[in-house]
């Protein structure tokens, strides 16, 4: 993670005062402008591996680079070899300014068709960069960075897209303390965690009907991806213990569009929707599928469709109550019960999801909190509740969360509870990283091995409940309703001795008080 590589953050420091100095002062526009930069610069080293990848495994790939580009409202027509990074980067910094502006961000602007969600949402984009010197910098900055990823990449052993993506969003993470009706970027380790859990399997279609960026999509591809590497056992560990290999160049043609096809997304925000498609391409997803639609709202008629749902929909949001999905039922305006429903009705029978949730969502008293809990109990096989400490979301935000894994259809018989104390990091603004994986390991092991026919033993970390107890609680499932407290028995002494021991420390400050008089004279 970045917090480790002090070189590498303060480049990206760099390249921010660079934005503002040259006139780019709003956040949001300086991440857009510099992720088209970055999109550019992995555009051209991604395709030139995949190049190189086609070589040597004989399967065929086609370079996006390959032919002529047509500008838009003229006949004019443009190699595609000139709109590469490592080709436009020699020109002096006026014609570079010039060339960007008038071919290379059109080419980006139509790179997967006109067709594409991807062409769709950058229509409207505009590449605002105003300054040949500014653009100079930048390109250099970011030179440095990538070389300090591959350099980190080779000393750390991961593979070098799963750190260019930490660089990603850790400009992403500037974007706002918390932003608009509760949205917040999820940490990259919980969704792990979560991909985790789920585990997504090759052929799944895949869906967060409040992706943002897109971090819950990319983080099951490189699920996928790494359990379909034959060489995984090789590779090592993250820093939170996850394997993870996203290098997808050595994929099959036939898997890499099944991957593709396997992946929806959609978000109420037209840039998150433009950076979530941007991030996925920059990590090997050519055709994402990421849309701008409200997922609550009357125009959304999806429904029966997903295998896998992974998301964090926005918390403490509400939406207005005349533009309610008519299939939602639960009498409620408020996005964190409203998405819950809808997840419910998004996945196929049989279909999992893992999800994040405002710990309000497990006891609230509301009717509609009560229907919102029996959904998951009544129509679910509700298989797991992992509460997070209020400190997982900083420094967005101070929110209790928990984690819940379902399953549509099925029957709960018993839920099983896990109460994180520790996901690896500081719980402070800083998210320093501690040493070992906090409780993200034990989850994954102890998840994976449950068994109710064991008795739980409610004082420890993890433990079942069972559906009848949860239903005589009103189903709630705060996990605080029933785990244990264990009581440290603490022994005093005796009054009496607690006594002469005051009056022997009285003693000696009196002692000291007459020494310190006998000094003054």
């Amino acid at each position: 993670m970045l917090q480790n590589n002090s070189a590498l953050k303060s480049k990206i420091d760099q390249l921010w005062n660079k934005f503002w100095s040259g006139g780019i002062a709003n956040p949001l526009t300086a991440i857009e402008q510099i992720t088209y930069l970055l999109f550019m610069k992995r555009l051209d080293d991604l395709d030139l591996k995949r190049i190189s990848d086609a070589d040597f495994t004989g399967e065929k790939y086609i370079s996006k680079f390959e032919g002529n580009f047509t500008l838009p409202g003229t006949d004019q027509e443009v190699d595609k070899q000139t709109l590469r990074w490592s080709h436009f980067k020699r020109m002096s910094a006026e014609e570079m300014l010039s060339h960007v502006q008038m071919k290379v961000f059109p080419f980006l602007k139509q790179l997967n068709g006109n067709e594409s969600p991807f062409t769709e949402h950058m229509r409207n984009a505009v590449f605002i960069i105003p300054k040949p010197s500014l653009l100079v910098e930048a390109m250099s900055t970011i030179e440095e960075i990538f070389e300090e990823i591959e350099k980190d990449a080779n000393q750390g052993g991961q593979a070098f897209q799963d750190i260019q993506g930490d660089v990603y969003e850790m400009l992403l993470s500037e974007i706002a303390s918390a932003g608009k009706n509760g949205q917040f970027r999820t940490p990259r380790h919980i969704i792990k965690l979560i991909a985790e859990l789920v585990a997504p399997q090759l052929g799944n279609t895949i869906g967060d009907p409040a992706a943002g960026t897109g971090g819950f999509l990319l983080g099951a591809y490189q699920y996928m991806v790494t359990q379909l590497d034959k060489n995984r056992k090789n590779l090592k560990p993250d820093e939170d213990g996850f394997i993870r290999n996203s290098v997808s160049g050595l994929l099959t043609e036939k898997v890499s569009t099944i991957l593709n096809d396997s992946l929806y997304g959609y978000d109420i925000d037209v840039t998150m929707v433009r950076l979530g498609l941007m991030n996925l391409m920059m990590h090997g997803v050519d055709t994402p599928h990421i849309d701008y639609k409200d997922t609550l709202s009357k125009s959304f008629t999806e429904s029966n469709k997903y295998n896998i749902i992974m998301a964090n929909p926005p918390f403490t949001g509400s939406i207005d109550k005349g533009d309610i999905n008519e299939s939602l039922k639960l009498s409620t305006t408020k996005t964190e019960l409203l998405f819950v429903e809808q997840f419910y009705n998004l996945l196929k029978m049989g279909g999992t999801a893992g999800i994040i949730v405002p710990q309000g969502v497990l006891f609230g008293s509301g009717k509609a909190f009560v229907a919102a809990r029996k959904i998951l109990i009544d129509t679910c096989e509700l298989k797991a509740i992992i509460t997070m400490p209020s400190g997982v979301f900083k420094p967005y935000a101070g929110v209790s969360t928990a984690i819940l894994i379902f399953t549509k259809g099925g029957e709960t018989e018993n839920v099983w509870f896990y109460d994180m104390q520790s996901d690896g990091y500081s719980l402070d603004d800083k998210r320093t990283k501690l040493d070992g994986y906090g409780d993200l390991q034990d989850i994954v092991s102890q998840y994976k091995t449950r068994d109710p026919g064991k008795v739980s033993d409610r004082k420890e970390k993890f433990f079942f409940v069972s559906k009848k107890e949860i239903v005589e609680e009103n189903y709630d499932l705060s996990i605080s309703r029933y785990k244990e407290d264990v009581f440290e028995e603490i022994v005093y002494e005796k009054p009496g001795v607690i006594l002469g021991k005051l009056k022997a420390i009285e003693g000696e400050i009196d002692a000291e008080l007459s020494e310190l008089e006998g000094m003054l004279g």
